[in-house]
């Protein structure tokens, strides 16, 4: 695939091993004649280390081989996470450390995640771009205040905290983005 097509989340093969893209800046050229170029921050799925890479448009990366299993959760414990392939039924390990930014988001039920198998191994954990999570707890907004687009902390159901509106109370369910960890709007 060509560089200028990557965004993040494309899984590529570098080094001999498969990376996951997780920022991309585009720099391009003041002077004429000159070649955009593509920085990459990825994410080595076997070993977790950060790669980083500056590529033309025009130059080619290799497609990793692995594969996108829909997965639900069947538990979590202090150390790892187990997962049940929902086409065959087997059953994945993943350590917490790998997926702590993706496990903010994953409740009981949730439904298109994907599990990234490779060499038989699951070594990621793709969450939807939004996710339906209930506010555990919130400060009651006060009457009146609601003229600004002010926002107060809340905390989901999931045990993470992310900025809504004032309005919103205990136990209304919302939208959430994954990739911004923002609120997105009521559910």
């Amino acid at each position: 695939m060509l560089a200028k097509d990557l965004k993040p989340g494309t899984v590529f093969k570098y080094n001999d091993a498969p990376h996951i893209l997780e920022t991309l800046t585009v720099q391009s050229p003041s002077a004429r004649g000159g070649n955009t170029l593509y920085k990459f921050r990825a994410r080595n799925l076997v070993t977790k280390q950060k790669a980083d890479l500056v590529c033309k448009g025009t130059d080619f990366l290799q497609d990793a081989d692995f594969e996108k299993r829909e997965v639900t959760l069947m538990y979590a414990d202090i150390e790892s996470v187990h997962l049940l392939d929902s086409g065959d039924y087997n059953q994945y390990t993943i350590p917490v450390a790998d997926i702590e930014h993706e496990m903010q988001y994953v409740c009981e039920g949730l439904e298109g995640m994907l599990a990234l198998v490779y060499d038989g191994e699951c070594v990621g954990l793709q969450v939807p771009a939004t996710v339906e999570l209930t506010i555990t707890q919130t400060d009651p907004g006060v009457k009146g205040n609601s003229a600004t687009g002010r926002t107060k902390p809340a905390v989901l159901e999931t045990g993470a905290t992310i900025q809504v509106p004032e309005y919103l109370k205990e136990g209304e369910k919302i939208k959430v983005d994954t990739r911004t960890h923002e609120f997105l709007g009521r559910a």
